[in-house]
């Protein structure tokens, strides 16, 4: 099976390459992957097999193949253009596969997918996002929407470039991968911290905050979950960025105020995590596909179940054997 993607990406990539030669502006920046048919993949290249919408707002629902409230959640898949490729002793194309492959059996069908950042595997490679496409491939054959994150590790130009739009979409922040994903029972605000690719801390900038802020009070009717690939700072001070949000305080001075904000998703760290802040905001990091920072952590993804007063996070372990595997999170939304 890997060996037989290998190819397809190889043939891709080259397509791409001849593309891209020929048109040298970015596509519209799809945070949004539709479902397709395994007939319309085949008879189509990439671009034709993508109908990427781009930022602002993707309303989904007409593609939902649940009732719109359970949704896997993942992140830091970190897919080499070689499916063989193995670091830290773990092979991440496997993983993947591994998990798409029980988000498919799951029994109550998941409406969705969220991708939370950390793609590609180093640099954001082309041939690492044809690579990703091929994949989630059987997810969208089974009318799986995917919305998709950007982190560290990836590079914007190589993913839109990748994964065109052909709609021209106008994007809410110029050069930045955001969106609001809609449900029956809450908002997903997906945001884009990537500074520059293998730059290790994040930083959403003061045009994005005001989008977000403007965003969140035009949609109150509903809990708001906020999605960006960084981790916030340890107490909510930018001087103490690290690794990490460098705008942590301003991003939680829209945050914690606008108490429909219930919680907020991130990855990054490589490990698993669900805590409150001291206003009640849940912080939910989210375990990586790929491979571990830290021995003993799990990695994985999470089946969330939105609810009309909370939710709940079930931990599903690569590792069955992990004893995290299955530990559940139930989480009440703040007042």
């Amino acid at each position: 099976m890997l060996v037989w993607a290998h190819s397809i990406i190889g043939r891709k990539v080259k397509r791409l390459e001849r593309a891209n030669s020929e048109h040298n502006n970015p596509a519209p920046m799809p945070v949004y992957l539709p479902p397709i048919s395994r007939r319309r993949f085949l008879k189509g290249s990439i671009a034709g097999a993508l109908l990427a919408l781009g930022g602002g707002c993707a309303s989904p629902g007409r593609h939902w193949r649940g009732n719109g409230h359970e949704w896997a959640l993942l992140s830091d898949i970190h897919i080499a253009a070689d499916p063989a490729r193995v670091e830290r002793g773990v092979n991440m194309s496997r993983n993947l596969q591994g998990v798409a492959g029980e988000v498919l059996a799951w029994p109550s069908a998941p409406s969705g997918v969220l991708v939370n950042g950390d793609l590609a595997f180093n640099n954001g490679e082309l041939a690492d996002y044809a690579a990703v496409l091929e994949l989630i491939r059987p997810l969208r054959e089974q009318n799986l929407p995917i919305h998709l994150s950007l982190g560290n590790h990836d590079n914007r130009e190589h993913f839109w470039k990748t994964a065109p739009s052909d709609k021209a979409v106008e994007a809410p922040v110029a050069e930045r991968q955001i969106a609001i994903v809609r449900t029956p029972r809450a908002n997903w605000f997906i945001l884009d911290s990537l500074i520059r690719t293998r730059i290790t801390p994040g930083r959403l900038g003061e045009i994005q905050l005001a989008w977000l802020a403007q965003a969140l009070d035009s949609n109150t009717d509903k809990p708001a979950l906020i999605a960006v690939h960084h981790q916030p700072t340890p107490n909510g001070a930018d001087s103490d960025a690290g690794s990490a949000l460098q705008d942590t305080h301003e991003l939680l001075e829209i945050l914690r105020p606008r108490r429909h904000v219930k919680a907020y998703f991130f990855g990054h760290t490589h490990k698993w995590d669900v805590r409150k802040d001291e206003s009640g905001l849940h912080l939910i990091n989210l375990p990586p596909v790929a491979y571990v920072f830290q021995q003993g952590q799990p990695s994985g993804w999470v089946h969330a179940t939105l609810q009309h007063k909370g939710a709940r996070l079930e931990l599903r372990c690569l590792d069955r054997a992990h004893p995290a595997h299955g530990q559940v999170a139930n989480l009440e939304w703040r007042a």
